[in-house]
């Protein structure tokens, strides 16, 4: 039986996902399973190229990130689950050290470190502590954008992390995660109502610690990691949509009612910021000023003043 399963969940991927699983050659004693959700380019025919052996779903439509883990997961084999994006990289050793440090009773998942293509620690997304409404206020109100050095951006994104050091965190990218199969069992995979991205991983680790299972970080399991390969692709008004519903969608499950609204009239002001950016002239690259306000104006709308349920 293998050791584990690795995951990958693709979504035009073709390419990064040659080099991925061609890192994954060494790792022989690992099940390896590909979730393509409705690629439109080679991605399939470049995976099927590496001579490896994949077991691969093909889904006619795109089951979201969750989805598709939890597709996955029924069919996984041995006691843990890797979970990889199509653009991390395994380093020589990497899934041995993360597969040690779940031996403990109590631990329920693993990350390492991850490592972007500068060769630089990828600080302030590897590990980052659970949102709270202060550093989420920080986020909606660009201070973050502004000021990056403030305490809430600084405590949300870890950036006073030593990342040499192993120790306990709350919450590793969901872009490279190992999980305790017995681990995933007790909170039943990931929440696939956060549709398509964002913030599921988050759930997902909020609900390991809510149930008692620790997160450790282990800096010895190295990856390297480009990052955002398929929500780069998104059109800007579906980025901005996603990432505010799924961001108010974990308020609403784990933060009070209060906490929630108070985050609704955050988000109508710091939209209200961006638009005055924009008539200014500052504004995200390859948008339009009238697609950036159309697109601050169905989210501010949809989800901060009518309150559509998230």
């Amino acid at each position: 039986m293998p050791v584990g399963t690795i995951v990958i969940v693709t979504h035009d991927s073709g390419g990064c996902i040659g080099p991925c699983l061609q890192a994954l050659l060494p790792f022989r004693q690992w099940k390896i399973v590909l979730i393509d959700n409705d690629s439109k380019d080679d991605t399939v025919r470049q995976a099927q190229a590496i001579p490896l052996e994949v077991h691969t779903v093909v889904n006619s439509y795109n089951a979201g990130f969750a989805g598709a883990l939890n597709q996955a997961g029924k069919i996984v084999e041995g006691d843990f689950l890797m979970i990889l994006n199509p653009d991390v990289i395994a380093t020589a050793g990497s899934l041995d050290k993360l597969v040690e440090a779940l031996r403990g009773d109590t631990v329920g998942a693993a990350c390492g470190f991850l490592m972007g293509e500068d060769g630089l620690p990828q600080k302030g997304f590897t590990v980052r502590r659970f949102p709270s409404i202060g550093n989420m206020l920080a986020e909606v109100l660009l201070l973050n954008r502004v000021w990056p050095g403030n305490p809430c951006n600084v405590h949300y994104r870890c950036l006073d992390l030593d990342y040499q050091t192993a120790q306990d965190v709350d919450q590793p990218a969901g872009a490279c995660l190992a999980v305790k199969r017995q681990a995933w069992e007790t909170i039943n995979g990931f929440d696939e109502s956060f549709f398509p991205v964002w913030f599921e991983d988050v759930d997902f680790c909020r609900r390991l610690r809510d149930r008692e299972w620790k997160i450790v970080y282990c800096p010895e399991a190295i990856f390297l990691h480009a990052g955002g390969h398929s929500v780069n692709r998104l059109a800007f008004r579906d980025r901005q949509s996603y990432w505010y519903r799924n961001l108010l969608r974990y308020f609403k499950k784990h933060h009070s009612r209060s906490e929630l609204a108070v985050l609704r009239v955050g988000i109508t002001v710091g939209l209200l910021f961006r638009a005055l950016l924009l008539l200014v002239g500052l504004r995200p690259p390859g948008t339009s000023v009238t697609e950036d306000l159309e697109a601050y104006w169905h989210v501010a709308w949809q989800y901060a003043i009518r309150r559509a349920d998230v």
